[in-house]
């Protein structure tokens, strides 16, 4: 696993979903958030900055079925996120960005931990 990669991924997600916080509230947001307020070309950047980290999760080889889920979580919030006011509502509380990044340490993890245990029982034969 890339830890140095996911490190990356993850301060990228935070700053796009979670960097800032609403004063006197636990309620965070990002530059998503700033952006959707621009009607059409800041849900279209934002798009393409979760496409950043579908990117990455190929380079990285997670599974197609993970890669789908990252996909379909970018564009339900790129879908939502386009109704005005009510998306930019939706926007401080579906983070593609962080739940995208989750799915693809869950899934390194889980190569790594095949990994590790075809090695070990490639030892012990």
């Amino acid at each position: 696993m890339d830890k140095k990669e996911l490190e990356k991924l993850d301060r990228f997600a935070s700053l796009m979903d979670s960097r800032f916080r609403i004063p006197l509230t636990n309620m965070r947001f990002g530059i998503d958030s700033v952006a959707g307020l621009v009607p059409g070309l800041g849900d279209a950047a934002n798009l393409a900055a979760s496409g950043y980290v579908l990117h990455r999760a190929m380079k990285l080889g997670a599974r197609k079925r993970v890669i789908v889920h990252m996909a379909a979580n970018s564009l339900v919030d790129f879908t939502v996120g386009s109704v005005p006011l009510a998306g930019d509502l939706f926007d401080l509380f579906f983070k593609a960005n962080l739940r995208n990044v989750a799915l693809l340490k869950k899934e390194l993890e889980r190569q790594e931990r095949r990994e590790t245990t075809g090695a070990a029982m490639e030892r012990q034969t």
